[in-house]
């Protein structure tokens, strides 16, 4: 929000392509951008039509001026390919902002799962849905075509009580696990296993868990002519050293 705050412009053509829309559409309720964007359009109902993974955004192309996903595009089967539609969609200079999980997410109950289950049946299937890795955000926006393209990482620890109120939680939030294929049910056994390692790898000493839930934050333009441009390689007309007021140093004697 505060990325459309700081840009003194209008956005008449908006849509919000979060699987729950509520939280940007609250924020934006009270925020000083709300009068100059326009009617926040939703694509909800078809992504639930769709299906976990599916990206059928089918809009129109340079159709928005806006396009948000909040906490949705790490269900997507092919995310490069969710942002080429988003990209398509927006005209030129239109803006994307989003938010998915990144890799580091939930790394310890990862851990703990696989382990249980190695020790349990010498093999172990994925019980944690795979997330991009942060630190590519920005290389995804460029092959997906946007300009200007930005991400940022942030971490957070929520401490609970035991496994089992962590995965209650993820279960409420939607965010169990949708992996496509035939997966092998947990005996309680091997959950408990798990519950057991967790609490002695990860534990606090209060006997609460901590779970890492890592937040990637992206933003990136579709190209338009007014867009600051990189100059040519060799046009500087001055040395960095002396831009900078330092001495260079090349490691040559």
């Amino acid at each position: 929000m505060h990325s459309l705050e700081a840009l003194m412009r209008e956005w008449p053509e908006a849509i919000d392509l979060s699987a729950h829309p509520g939280p940007f559409a609250r924020a934006l309720a009270t925020s000083s951008a709300a009068a100059r964007v326009g009617p926040v359009k939703t694509v909800a109902d078809r992504a639930r039509r769709a299906g976990p993974g599916e990206t059928p955004l089918d809009l129109p192309d340079q159709s928005q001026d806006l396009v948000v996903s909040l906490m949705s595009l790490h269900w997507a089967n092919d995310l490069p390919g969710a942002l080429a539609q988003i990209r398509r969609a927006l005209r030129p200079d239109g803006l994307f902002i989003g938010t998915l999980l990144g890799a580091g997410t939930l790394k310890e109950l990862r851990a703990v799962l696989t382990e249980a289950e190695l020790e349990a049946r010498g093999g172990a299937q994925a019980r944690v849905s795979p997330f991009a890795d942060g630190f590519d955000g920005a290389a995804l926006l460029q092959r997906a075509g946007f300009a200007l393209p930005v991400a940022d990482v942030d971490r957070l620890t929520v401490r609970y009580p035991d496994l089992f109120a962590l995965v209650r939680d993820l279960r409420a939030m939607g965010e169990s696990n949708a992996l496509a294929g035939p997966v092998r049910p947990l005996t309680r056994g091997i959950a408990g296993r798990a519950a057991q390692l967790y609490a002695e790898r990860y534990g606090d000493a209060d006997g609460r868990i901590p779970a890492t839930f890592e937040i990637v934050h992206l933003a990136g333009w579709a190209p338009h002519e007014s867009q600051q441009k990189p100059l040519p390689r060799g046009s500087a007309k001055m040395r960095l050293a002396d831009a900078l007021g330092v001495t260079e140093h090349t490691g040559e004697d």
